[in-house]
């Protein structure tokens, strides 16, 4: 213990205060790179620079770790905002352009660990609390939570396609011709079909 009341640590190991979100870096940067298979709770915590023990002891399990690191909440939140003349178009520039990059790879890492039941409850109910629940109050006409539920598979869908290698898929497709054709299929879900 140090004169200021401060525990020291084994050389490289940060202070308890940072342990947390040592190891919550370290597992996104690991998750974000590998597939969920292929990360260890020990390749985690040395590349946080703690015992594994902390690992289990901070968060519980490998999968926990995983679901509170690789998260699409904040990309999905507020995509059923804004004018519904224009919502198609709005959901997919937030999606590709502002919030992109983190949310697409995020994404990947969570569809390559989609065989766990955790996982996809946890991709099912931020879709639904982010896209299909404030999007459908806002529809009009018939069938609004269909058509909600629709927009966010649609989402899903892209979402799942630009996952893979940028060669291929929509990923190998310009951004402005993707936007406007996607666009196009959301807004036609979103519009009332009875006006």
């Amino acid at each position: 213990m140090t004169d200021s009341g401060v525990v020291r640590r084994g050389r490289g190991r940060p202070p308890s205060t940072h342990v947390q979100e040592a190891i919550r870096t370290a597992a996104a940067r690991l998750f974000g790179a590998k597939s969920y298979d292929a990360v260890s709770v020990r390749e985690v915590a040395a590349a946080a620079g703690v015992d594994p023990s902390l690992v289990i002891r901070h968060f519980g399990s490998k999968e926990a770790l995983f679901l509170q690191t690789m998260t699409v909440d904040e990309a999905f939140r507020g995509l059923a905002e804004g004018p519904l003349e224009d919502l198609g178009r709005l959901i997919l520039e937030r999606l590709l352009t502002v919030r992109g990059g983190a949310a697409i790879s995020t994404y990947a890492a969570l569809i390559g660990a989609i065989d766990r039941p955790e996982v996809r409850s946890y991709l099912e109910a931020s879709a639904d609390r982010h896209v299909v629940a404030p999007l459908a109050e806002r529809l009009t006409g018939p069938d609004r939570e269909l058509r909600a539920r629709l927009v966010a598979t649609q989402v899903n869908g892209l979402l799942f396609d630009l996952r893979g290698r940028p060669d291929t898929g929509l990923a190998g497709r310009p951004t402005a011709e993707v936007l406007a054709v996607y666009a196009r299929a959301l807004q036609a879900l979103i519009d009332d079909p009875t006006g």
